[in-house]
């Protein structure tokens, strides 16, 4: 009986904000514990008001907000929750953060570029964060970013188990990495699966628009599945799809820890040639 698990864990609080109330409630019930009252309003300014409808005094509270949707307005109220927990008197707060926002600005890629996700890192530790866990991280050095601990977890061991329950045919597939940065994921899971891998090179005129693409690996006569962190407009993996087919694959897979499915994302999958399309629940969906 989960419940039971309850006595062990007197004072942990989960608390969600409005972004995946889905995902906390989920958790909440694999820990067998109730989720934490939160009243979330916005003033006639648009202003975000957070109010915690119970005592978090003297506890490990921990907070599930996704940075997907209204990422600003998400980021704040997170933000504002953080802050109001410690103002409570919270023992220990930490912020489960599926999908960390602004985690592509990582770098100053050109001249007056922000460095973003530092920012964002700076103002989660500023609110009181104590602690953050995250999944997938656009670039592993956004933990550094941070003066706490980070937690950053992996979706491989889900895309893996995914694999060999639903393709029936994955001893006889390639796992195809869609840039340079998924590389060492892509091996993991080929070495895990005993094949090849391959990678797909892509050249950007700029964001969420790609100029070219080269497949460097042998993918005829094989199930191709690509795999890659995240995907927003989904141009590049469908233009990825459509060169796997080219190349004589027999059936393509994308597997993606995040779903942000912007714009003409879902039109694009649609009409790519994919079998099937697979995310994580990190973002939720419709």
């Amino acid at each position: 009986n989960a419940r039971l698990h309850k006595s062990r864990m007197p004072n942990i609080k989960v608390l969600s904000g409005t972004s995946h109330p889905d995902l906390a409630q989920r958790i909440v019930d694999r820990l067998g514990i109730d989720l934490g009252k939160v009243v979330t309003k916005k003033f006639s300014n648009l202003e975000i008001c957070v109010k915690i409808g119970e005592s978090v005094r003297t506890e490990d509270v921990c907070k599930v907000q996704s940075g997907s949707g209204e990422v600003n307005d998400n980021l704040m109220e997170l933000l504002i929750m953080i802050d109001a927990c410690k103002i409570a008197s919270a023992s220990r707060v930490t912020a489960v953060i599926p999908f960390f926002p602004y985690a592509r600005q990582d770098k100053k890629d050109e001249s007056r570029a922000p460095i973003s996700a530092k920012m964002v890192a700076n103002m989660l530790s500023v609110a009181g964060g104590d602690h953050i866990i995250t999944m997938d991280l656009h670039a592993s050095q956004i933990q550094g970013f941070f003066d706490i601990p980070v937690d950053n977890l992996y979706a491989e061991p889900a895309v893996l188990k995914w694999i060999k329950e639903n393709i029936t045919e994955w001893r006889n597939s390639i796992i195809v990495s869609l840039d340079a940065g998924a590389v060492k994921r892509v091996i993991y899971i080929a070495d895990r699966l005993n094949v090849k891998f391959a990678l797909i090179h892509k050249e950007r005129k700029k964001a969420n628009e790609v100029a070219s693409i080269v497949l460097v690996g042998d993918v005829e006569d094989r199930v191709a599945i690509l795999v890659d962190d995240m995907s927003d407009t989904c141009g590049t993996v469908c233009h990825a799809a459509k060169k796997l087919t080219e190349a004589g694959a027999t059936k393509v897979y994308a597997t993606l820890t995040y779903g942000i499915f912007s714009g003409p994302a879902i039109s694009n999958i649609n009409n790519a040639c994919f079998e099937t399309v697979v995310v994580t629940n990190t973002i939720p969906q419709d």
